[in-house]
């Protein structure tokens, strides 16, 4: 799985608004909503921030990826969105993130929503990758630079 196959340029937000990580999230989802991807935003904001309270998705090095599982998500969509003012996270490193992945699928999808967090954690993990994403000044540049990376990169 790619995630271009799960993320197109209108689910891309940047800059973010929010402030703080739950408006960051709320934003998030709203994207989704905005997009027609899911049915639900209430019940799919419900599953993210419940799964956020159980442990931080904030995994350090300026990234979060906050996920959950929906019945109001018929297939695993994503969202990206970066923060032009780091956004306090929670995360591991303690560090404020600026890239923020919300991945959500429905409840039945197991392996692939497993598969798509770990491409992102994949991919993230390279430094310059993630500061051509927090240099995008448009969702159209962001994209470009995921397909790029998603290019080059090789499955091991």
């Amino acid at each position: 799985m790619k995630l271009q196959d799960i993320l197109t340029k209108e689910l891309i937000k940047v800059p973010l608004k929010g402030r703080e990580k739950n408006q960051v999230i709320e934003e998030m989802v709203d994207v989704l909503a905005s997009a027609s991807r899911i049915k639900d935003r209430n019940q799919v904001l419900k599953a993210i921030l419940d799964r956020e309270a159980v442990m931080s998705t904030g995994v350090g090095e300026g990234v979060a990826i906050p996920h959950g599982k929906a019945e109001a998500a018929p297939e695993i969509v994503a969202a990206l969105g970066i923060a032009h003012t780091p956004v306090e996270f929670d995360a591991i490193d303690d560090q404020p993130v600026r890239l923020v992945w919300l991945l959500v699928g429905p409840p039945h999808q197991t392996g692939p929503h497993l598969k798509a967090l770990s491409r992102i954690s994949r991919l993230v993990h390279k430094r310059d990758f993630r500061e051509r994403l927090i240099a995008s000044a448009t969702p159209a540049e962001a994209f470009g630079a995921i397909s790029h990376e998603e290019n080059s990169f090789h499955e091991t």
